[in-house]
């Protein structure tokens, strides 16, 4: 991997991260005026599709990181849970684990939950699940963003490193 290559990761890791910061932000504003407005559907329709987006930007983040660093994309039918794992290895001579097994644990519901969103099911939201997982959202994104910020500290270490080389 080119130090370009470890710079542009590092630069995608921070802008997925605003672009997280964004989406919880969403989410937890739908929930915030579904409490004020229960009878109102599209607040649960919100939060739901952005639970989406939380976890598509993540995912995407996720597979420039096996593309680029691991030359490696998980391939089967069960490649969102693979790529998950994946994130969660440490890759000897390549990299450290992306996300520690905790993180990625409580990450799992939400790419199952982002199939019922793409889904005719998304017409029967439960509005619980999506409150539990917005709920869940913000804690989980402050945790998993200190171990990308990590990440992507170290692909700027390893960049500086082959420039002085």
């Amino acid at each position: 991997m080119s130090h370009d290559d470890c710079r542009v990761l590092a630069a995608r890791s921070c802008a997925e991260l605003k672009d997280i910061e964004r989406v919880v932000s969403r989410a937890e504003r739908a929930m915030l005026l579904l409490g004020q407005h229960p009878e109102q559907d599209i607040y649960v329709d919100a939060a739901a599709h952005n639970l989406h987006d939380f976890y598509s930007a993540l995912e995407r983040f996720f597979l420039q990181i096996a593309k680029v660093v691991d030359r490696s994309m998980p391939q089967e039918e069960r490649w969102h849970r693979d790529l998950l794992d994946q994130m969660c290895l440490a890759v000897h001579g390549v990299r450290p684990a992306v996300l520690k097994e905790d993180a990625a644990l409580r990450l799992e519901e939400y790419p199952c939950f982002r199939h019922v969103v793409r889904s005719v099911d998304s017409l029967r939201t439960d509005p619980k699940r999506v409150t539990a997982l917005v709920d869940a959202m913000h804690p989980l994104v402050m945790e998993v963003a200190e171990q990308l910020k990590h990440f992507a500290e170290i692909l700027e270490h390893w960049s500086s490193e082959a420039e002085r080389r």
